[in-house]
């Protein structure tokens, strides 16, 4: 086996028995068993299982970020997107949010490390500062962007763009840890999904379309 596909082996194993055991509750033997070499040999591709973490971490941030740029949402540069939602249309945004909510439950990679992080997080202040970072603000900051530049633009009602962003992200964030724990649920939550979204787009829409008659 080449060297960087040990590599890749070591960190998917590892995340699978991070978000299944806990980060605590798994060794470095464990992980080296997992992926069929001995615990010395780990050693060459990582120094510690810290080290093993960390790559996790950023090795997960690039894939999600790689697989939302396909669908133009780049949640590291809300400028960069702001055409995007300009003049879009409830049923385009619904696709986006669905694209985005299926891929977060479907990537085995993303999947595994969001149950991992929801484990640790109780376990480490510094790693429920992480997941606060990564998995909330984030993604309201960035949907704060968005909506103060279409707010400015008259595209949207004139409101205030943080508490639009958590109107909007809180519910499929909450829908997302319905399916985590109970998977069958999952066609009943996009359906949730698609109200939610249709409901949010008619409120920030329908003052400005009042201000246009007037």
């Amino acid at each position: 086996m080449k060297q960087e596909d040990t590599k890749q082996k070591i960190l998917d194993k590892a995340l699978e028995l991070f978000s299944a055991r806990g980060y605590d509750c798994v060794s470095v033997g464990q992980i080296a068993a997992a992926v069929g070499i001995k615990a010395p040999s780990l050693y060459n591709h990582f120094p510690s299982k810290q080290a093993i973490f960390d790559a996790i971490v950023e090795a997960t941030a690039a894939q999600y970020e790689a697989d939302t740029d396909k669908i133009d949402i780049h949640v590291q540069n809300a400028g960069q997107d702001v055409p995007v939602f300009t003049e879009i249309t409830a049923d385009r945004l619904y696709d986006k949010v669905r694209q985005i909510f299926e891929d977060s439950l479907h990537n085995a990679a993303i999947s595994r490390f969001r149950r991992m992080m929801t484990i640790e997080q109780f376990r480490s202040s510094e790693l429920a500062a992480l997941y606060s970072r990564r998995y909330v603000e984030r993604v309201l900051r960035y949907h704060a962007g968005i909506f103060r530049a279409l707010i400015a633009s008259g595209e949207i009602r004139q409101e205030d763009p943080d508490a639009l962003a958590l109107q909007y992200v809180a519910p499929g964030l909450t829908l997302i840890g319905v399916c985590d724990r109970q998977p069958e649920r999952e066609g009943e939550c996009l359906e949730k999904l698609r109200q939610h979204v249709e409901l949010f787009f008619r409120m920030v829409h329908a003052k400005q379309k009042d201000t246009e008659t007037t």
